[in-house]
C-alpha cells in the first residue's frame, strides 16, 4: 500500500489564518511527496483536491491527521461523510486518525511552551 498523510486544517478566509498552518506544516511537508497540508474549508488546497492529487501521484491510501485540538461535529460528522464520498470518487482508501489534539505528545508541547514562558 502506497500511503499518503494529509495534513488536515479547518480553512479560513483570512489568509494570516491559513499562513500559520502553512509555516507549521512546512517542516513535515517540505522534500516529502507522502505528506501534505489539505483544508476542511475555505482555503486552498481542499482536502478532496490534496486525495486527487495523491491518487494522480499513484497513491492508494490516505491517512488525515487533524490538526484541530479536539474531535466535534467536523471530525465526528463532516470529514467522515467528505472521506466517503471521496473514496468513491477517486477509488482510494482512507483513514481519520484521530484529532492532535488527543495525542500525548501536545501536552508535553504546551509544557515546554509554559515552562518557557515562566
Amino acid at each position: 500500500m502506497k500511503e499518503k498523510i494529509i495534513l488536515l486544517a479547518h480553512g479560513s478566509s483570512d489568509t494570516n489564518w491559513s499562513n500559520t498552518f502553512v509555516r507549521l506544516t512546512e517542516p513535515a511537508c517540505a522534500d516529502n511527496k507522502h505528506v501534505a497540508l489539505g483544508f476542511m474549508e475555505l482555503s486552498e488546497p481542499s482536502l478532496e483536491d490534496c486525495i486527487a492529487a495523491a491518487k494522480e501521484e499513484g497513491f492508494t491510501h490516505v491517512s488525515v491527521l487533524p490538526l484541530f485540538l479536539a474531535k466535534g461535529r467536523h471530525l465526528k460528522k463532516d470529514v467522515p461523510g467528505m472521506l466517503k464520498e471521496y473514496e468513491t470518487k477517486y477509488s482510494i482508501s482512507s483513514v481519520l486518525l484521530p484529532p492532535i489534539g488527543e495525542h500525548p505528545r501536545l501536552a508535553d508541547a504546551l509544557c515546554d511552551i509554559i515552562e518557557e514562558t515562566i
